[in-house]
């Protein structure tokens, strides 16, 4: 499909050819990586698979970590939305956790499985650099815990195609190191 557009966890497209070129740009040479998790949609499967046989490393699915689901709004473009619900699009914005779509997985429940699927991914893999192929509400509802920020304030947050975001674990706690980085470097 590719493009704009509400794919949540209903929504199984696979990646466009613009979508592997992004991909493939965003992890460059990087080999440092220990272990690869992903979603189980495609999107995110197909490359994470490709990706673990080009290194050499084990890749699993961890089905918490696939998109939240958008109900009604599932495939349809924003643009969509706004001509045919203007008020609605405009309300989900404004308050993503009381105005979700008809159909929409609750955004504290999805914020539940992210961080249980993240906490899982950590203990895990503890000391191991693990890179997670995941969608931009996995994305922020890890942001969302890892920064203790409410589910209302997810949304405020911009998620590039192929960005990359980097999470550290220290003596400290749970650190953000940086966010939507087009390219990676180790």
């Amino acid at each position: 499909m590719g493009g704009r557009g509400f794919r949540g966890d209903g929504v199984d497209d696979p990646l466009s050819e613009t979508g592997w070129a992004q991909m493939w740009r965003s992890v460059g040479d990087s080999t440092g990586w220990d272990a690869i998790v992903t979603s189980p949609l495609q999107r995110c499967s197909a490359f994470a698979t490709a990706l673990g046989d080009r290194l050499g490393r084990p890749v699993s699915v961890e089905p918490r970590v696939r998109e939240v689901g958008m109900g009604s709004w599932e495939g349809r473009t924003p643009q969509e939305i706004i001509g045919r619900e203007p008020h609605a699009y405009a309300a989900f914005y404004s308050d993503p956790v009381n105005n979700r779509p008809p159909g929409c997985e609750p955004l504290a429940d999805f914020g539940g499985r992210v961080a249980d699927a993240y906490k899982q991914i950590v203990t895990g893999h503890a000391g191991q650099r693990v890179l997670v192929v995941a969608h931009a509400g996995v994305i922020r509802a890890a942001l969302g815990y890892v920064l203790q920020s409410a589910p209302a304030c997810w949304y405020r947050t911009r998620i590039d195609y192929a960005g990359v975001s980097r999470f550290r674990i220290d003596r400290y706690g749970h650190r953000l190191e940086f966010h939507n980085r087009p390219g990676f470097d180790d």
